[in-house]
């Protein structure tokens, strides 16, 4: 869709709003594209509510898919359905407040969540000194994710391994490289270590499966939200620690092993103190492995959105090239695990 919205669409907005709030009138103002977001379209807009249990003003973002996305990414119904129960958990993520599922009425699916204050960009992030007490309150959230388990009430959408977490993220993730897994050695390579090195995996749980510095807004050094839930779905609690401590998310403060913020233990400690639940670090060190390898194969992706025509856009291009950094990221924490092993 483009953006932002034309005046047709804001109308439809604004009508379709009132009756979901159960309101006399919604005007729909200050809509305006936010930064950051390859694979959704994210806008800002401030929701006038007239009458109705929502009367007042509301600071929102409107988000709906791109023109093409990532195979992994969920509908924008169900990331709002995840988005709902990680809040409920207690998770410090943003409120949805509507959804338009079927894309009927503006042409794309979209969901309207309150909008949170604050920088999300990893690059400014890193640059503050380090936050103990935000490495910490990272790995709580986290921890409170992970108490939503199998079963959940409204998210029976999400798909279950087929067979085990590990044998579907190896074969998704072979499947996304596609050509590359036969012509990249170091792919290859990578991919014979992670299925001959596999830990043993834990329960199931709710993981966002993208946490990450980048994802989280900070304010004046305070936790605002957790965002972009995209890629949430059931799986071993490890993954989102490797994910989030892997080199490739520190944005060159190779330093800080928790998300380039601050120290490794600080986050565990947050962590197990909100879980309950003890760190294999052994297990935390494979799924490292796996985040750089999940993240080439997201970035050979994110590149054929842009080679295809589908998407022409230079930062699609540039995320392609990318693959040399995290393939040699890999390599580094494979060399690690063996001289650790």
């Amino acid at each position: 869709m483009s953006d932002p919205l034309s005046p047709e669409q804001l109308q439809l907005l604004s009508s379709w709003l009132a009756v979901q709030a159960g309101a006399s009138a919604v005007a729909v103002d200050h809509v305006r594209r936010l930064s950051g977001g390859a694979i959704s379209v994210n806008l800002a807009m401030d929701l006038d509510i007239a009458g109705g249990p929502m009367a007042g003003r509301h600071a929102c973002v409107f988000r709906s898919g791109a023109a093409s996305g990532v195979s992994a990414s969920l509908s924008k119904a169900q990331e709002a359905a995840v988005l709902r129960a990680a809040f409920d958990a207690g998770v410090t993520a943003p409120q949805p407040l509507f959804v338009e599922g079927d894309g009927g009425l503006l042409g794309v699916p979209f969901y309207i969540m309150r909008r949170a204050t604050g920088v999300a960009a990893g690059y400014r992030l890193v640059k503050a000194a380090p936050s103990p007490a935000l490495a910490r309150e990272l790995g709580q959230q986290l921890g409170r994710l992970h108490a939503i388990r199998r079963g959940a009430a409204g998210l029976d959408f999400l798909p279950l391994p087929a067979n085990s977490i590990i044998d579907d993220c190896l074969d998704a993730y072979r499947g996304w490289l596609g050509d590359a897994v036969g012509t990249d050695p170091v792919l290859a390579y990578g991919l014979r270590w992670l299925d001959r090195r596999r830990p043993v995996t834990g329960e199931l749980v709710l993981s966002h499966r993208d946490y990450r510095t980048g994802n989280y807004m900070v304010d004046e050094g305070r936790l605002t939200a957790i965002i972009d839930w995209e890629f949430a779905g059931w799986s071993d609690p490890m993954e989102d620690i490797g994910w989030f401590c892997a080199a490739c998310w520190r944005f060159g403060r190779r330093d800080r092993e928790a998300g380039g913020i601050g120290d490794r233990a600080d986050f565990y400690a947050g962590y197990e103190e909100a879980s309950g639940r003890r760190i294999d670090h052994k297990a935390v060190g494979w799924w490292e492995v796996m985040a750089h390898l999940r993240w080439a194969a997201i970035a050979a992706q994110q590149a054929m959105r842009h080679v295809s025509g589908a998407e022409p856009s230079l930062e699609l291009a540039l995320t392609g090239r990318m693959l040399p950094e995290i393939t040699y990221d890999m390599l580094r924490e494979i060399d690690r695990m063996e001289g650790a092993a």
